[in-house]
C-alpha cells in the first residue's frame, strides 16, 4: 500500500506539479485551502503534509499549528513551502513543529530526498 500525501497549496499548477512528480510513488491528495484540509483530516490521516505558507482564507502557520493541536496529526511530518527564503520564516515554521521547509521554486531531487526523509527517517539513505 503506497503511502498518503497530503498537498495543500491555493495554487493549483504548483498542487499538479507535486501531484505528477509524487503521484508514481505515494497516493497524493491535493487540497487547495487550508480550511478544506482540516476538513478532510476528520476523516483522514496522511503519512505526510506538504503545504504552502502564503494563502487564503488560512495561512500555512496557522494551519500548521492547528495539524500540531489535533491529537491524531500531532505527530505526521510536515513540510512547509514558500516563496520566501529568509531564515526567519524557517525558524517560525520549525517553532511551530514543521519537519522541512522548502524554498519555491524548488529542486525537484531535493523534494523527494525531502518526502523520503521523513517517510522512513531512518532507513532512507542508500549508505550510511
Amino acid at each position: 500500500m503506497k503511502k498518503k500525501i497530503l498537498v495543500v497549496d491555493d495554487e493549483i499548477s504548483i498542487c499538479m506539479l507535486l501531484q505528477n512528480f509524487l503521484s508514481k510513488d505515494y497516493e497524493v491528495v491535493t487540497i487547495y485551502s487550508a480550511l478544506e484540509a482540516l476538513e478532510w483530516l476528520e476523516d483522514n490521516l496522511p503519512d505526510l503534509i506538504i503545504s504552502d505558507i502564503q494563502m487564503s482564507e488560512m495561512d500555512g502557520y496557522e494551519f500548521l499549528t492547528k495539524v500540531r493541536t489535533r491529537g491524531f496529526t500531532k505527530h505526521t511530518p510536515v513540510v512547509m513551502l514558500s516563496g520566501r527564503a529568509e531564515s526567519k520564516e524557517r525558524i517560525k515554521c520549525y517553532r511551530l513543529g514543521a519537519q522541512d521547509y522548502l524554498t519555491k521554486p524548488f529542486n525537484p531531487e531535493e523534494l523527494e530526498e525531502l518526502v523520503k526523509k521523513n517517510l522512513y527517517p531512518i532507513h532512507y539513505a542508500i549508505e550510511w
